[in-house]
């Protein structure tokens, strides 16, 4: 069986059963200092602006040193296994998503590994045998994340290299092919109200025909206003929004019947009102569509650390797993009739606010997350 690149990484620094003996002793030892290792960690990376600007603040500092206690209890407690590696691999690619750079990473495991080091001194110093070997299992363990931290993020960062790309030449075949269609579109539009008043009164098949017509007209319009809305950067109308509004808005929009009550606890955000709804109508007819006509639509909401969560999570047959990587890319699309521009414009949209959308599997349907930093008061 081939080897990981786990595996790899693990036998490349030497780290085996002893390491992890030493590891599992000093997280019994340390354990009661994570708390403190946090505040130290990030009181130092606060004070630098770009580590700063790329967290959002001091907002999430709470939730943050949370993630970080559990951080370090797995560094030191294990399993050291591929679940270990691919939890890891997620943290490489949150940077990437956070636009965090890279000399940061090597700053805040140089923080880790000092204050290990020194509770290492203080808890082995008089056994120099068994201080050694724990020194060491720290200095391989902590490599060995920021190599998972560094070969993820490289991997992350070039995938989104060449998704910026792919969406550059797809913005300007848009934007030539969309106003190039709109000309002839229009003389048809034209063309269509005339042929609406000649054609003889009570003629319902002629009537049936213009009526599909017209249908068409209106579905290709709303296909090239979307094309276009991907490219353009139409500046956001920014104001304080209450998301109960927006999300009864764009139920209302598309004739559904939503609980939105638990929607009216949530702070408000700060960002365009139009835009905000027309995110939440595509998710919302997305969940109307895999549903199907008897299918439920569920709301579950959330506030910390700075952001509201809105999770949209519908009864149809999920995302195959072979397409969500690329599924907020504009013409991806799992349906037989879909053009693939809805959850694009949703990304888009919800990034220009500060936020993430996210498909979060889990249970029965789909799931999408729309995360949005909420206003401080």
């Amino acid at each position: 069986m081939a080897e990981t690149l786990f595996e790899e990484l693990k036998r490349y620094v030497d780290f085996g059963p002893e390491d992890e003996q030493a590891l599992r002793a000093l997280h019994s030892l340390a354990e009661r200092h994570y708390t403190e290792i946090a505040h130290v960690f990030y009181d130092r990376i606060l004070q630098h602006e770009g580590a700063r600007k790329a967290l959002a603040g001091e907002s999430q500092v709470g939730h943050l040193k949370v993630t970080l206690r559990g951080w370090m209890e797995q560094l030191l407690r294990g399993p050291w296994d591929e679940d270990y590696y691919l939890l890891r691999c997620r943290i490489g690619r949150m940077h990437v998503r956070i636009a965090l750079p890279q000399h940061y990473m090597f700053g805040a495991m140089n923080i880790l590994r000092q204050e290990l080091n020194a509770l290492v001194d203080q808890e082995f110093i008089s056994v120099p045998a068994r201080h050694t070997s724990v020194r060491l299992a720290v200095g391989k363990i902590l490599d060995l994340e920021l190599a998972i931290m560094l070969h993820t993020y490289r991997e992350d960062l070039l995938s989104q290299q060449a998704r910026v790309e792919r969406l550059s030449t797809f913005g300007q075949l848009v934007g030539s092919i969309g106003h190039e269609l709109r000309n002839p579109l229009g003389v048809i539009e034209s063309s269509l109200f005339l042929l609406r008043g000649r054609v003889p009164s009570g003629d319902e098949r002629a009537e049936k025909h213009l009526g599909r017509i017209s249908e068409q007209l209106g579905i290709a319009n709303a296909i090239i206003t979307d094309l276009l809305d991907m490219i353009r950067d139409k500046p956001l109308a920014v104001e304080p929004v209450q998301m109960r509004e927006v999300l009864d808005a764009a139920a209302q929009q598309l004739h559904l019947a939503l609980d939105t009550k638990a929607l009216a606890a949530l702070p408000e955000v700060r960002g365009d009102r139009s835009q905000l709804r027309q995110v939440f109508v595509n998710l919302l007819q997305n969940a109307q569509q895999s549903g199907g006509p008897d299918g439920g639509i569920r709301l579950d909401v959330e506030s910390s650390a700075g952001f509201v969560r809105i999770g949209v999570s519908d009864e149809g047959p999920g995302v195959d797993p072979s397409v969500r990587a690329r599924l907020f890319e504009p013409l991806v699309t799992t349906r037989q009739k879909g053009i693939g521009l809805g959850l694009a414009l949703v990304k888009r949209i919800v990034e220009r606010h500060g936020g993430t959308v996210a498909y979060e599997p889990g249970g029965k349907g789909a799931r999408f997350v729309v995360r949005l930093p909420w206003i401080e008061r």
